[in-house]
């Protein structure tokens, strides 16, 4: 039995020798030490012998399997860094050359600018009102009634708002106003919340106005809410968005659900405030409304105005894209003019 492993071991040897792949490498390993090998058929032999030739016989079988191992590692080794090499050498890329470019995408102006606010507004204690409080088909109630617009108000007209087809007082909302309604009526205060959101309204296209556009609401309801917390937060927010260098003033206003109400105004960025097309003259931009919600909407929603007030603001994301980044023109955000669009880093 020794001289026939012996046999079969120079013959493994002379296979491997010979080889000239991984494939033969692979046919030699499966012929001679695989479970039907060559090897494995002599060693069932081993159970016939006396007990010391099981000892010196099984002692050179493992010997020589391990010998075989060690010679087709070595040989799978030497022909896979050869095929690995020739690869190498055959797909290698000259690093010389020019690169491809490949255009990424960036996040839309509309979409950074919106962010920017909500984080500021984060910061200041705020948080984002889910979704499903801020519809934006919405009905009449929570668009106009539940906020206190009369129902002659010219809001109402079709020639302002978009009116859904075959649905009576449904809407597509004009304002994100309803969307504090939605939270007064879930939650009771105290409430500190924005949020954003998309508005329609039935306006003629031109560099100042669309007929969509993007607005975000805000609202804080507790015990003992002045006017002049209304102040603090929307210094500190147009302090923050567009640097403290930029002046501000507060105009007395009208909205039909705050009272008292006022326009909030910074000096326009295209001359400083000296006056030009821009700003009509007048050297100040208009960029959001807000005031003290009014009682009547604190009633209609069941919080008590006698124990709890509050302010309320809407601004433009556009008009404050604008002013920050100097566009004079509202239409480019919905243009889709790469050369536009690539001027922002973000």
């Amino acid at each position: 039995m020794k001289t026939q492993l012996e046999n079969i071991y120079n013959s493994a040897k002379a296979d491997i020798s010979n080889a000239m792949s991984i494939s033969d490498i692979d046919d030699i390993r499966l012929k001679y030490l695989s479970r039907k090998g060559e090897f494995n058929s002599i060693k069932k032999g081993l159970k016939d012998l006396t007990d010391e030739e099981k000892r010196t016989v099984g002692a050179f079988a493992n010997q020589i399997t391990q010998d075989l191992e060690l010679m087709l590692k070595e040989k799978h080794d030497e022909f896979y860094q050869k095929e690995l090499n020739e690869k190498l050498q055959n797909d290698r890329i000259d690093i010389t050359l020019s690169g491809k470019y490949i255009p990424q995408g960036k996040v839309h102006p509309l979409t950074s600018t919106t962010d920017e606010i909500v984080s500021i507004f984060q910061n200041l204690g705020f948080s984002v009102v889910a979704p499903e409080l801020s519809p934006e088909v919405e009905t009449e109630y929570y668009n106009f009634d539940m906020l206190n617009v009369p129902k002659d108000h010219p809001a109402r007209d079709v020639q302002d708002t978009f009116y859904v087809k075959d649905l009576a007082g449904v809407v597509l909302r004009s304002q994100t106003s309803g969307a504090q309604i939605h939270v007064m009526e879930n939650q009771k205060p105290p409430i500190k919340v924005i949020a954003p959101g998309r508005v329609y309204r039935n306006e003629n296209i031109n560099a100042r106005k669309n007929n969509f556009f993007h607005q975000i609401e805000g609202l804080y309801v507790d015990k003992n809410i002045t006017f002049g917390d209304l102040k603090g937060v929307l210094n500190e927010f147009i302090r923050l968005y567009f640097g403290s260098s930029r002046p501000t003033r507060f105009r007395s206003s009208f909205f039909p659900f705050t009272e008292p109400s006022a326009e909030v105004d910074v000096q326009c960025i295209m001359c400083q405030g000296k006056g030009c097309r821009t700003c009509s003259g007048t050297g100040w931009l208009e960029v959001l409304g807000c005031g003290m919600v009014d009682t009547n909407v604190l009633k209609g929603v069941g919080i008590d105005p006698e124990i709890y007030t509050g302010f309320a603001f809407g601004m433009g994301v556009e008009r404050l894209a604008m002013l920050k980044y100097a566009i004079d023109d509202i239409r480019l955000f919905f243009n889709n003019d790469k050369r536009f669009l690539e001027q922002f880093n973000s």
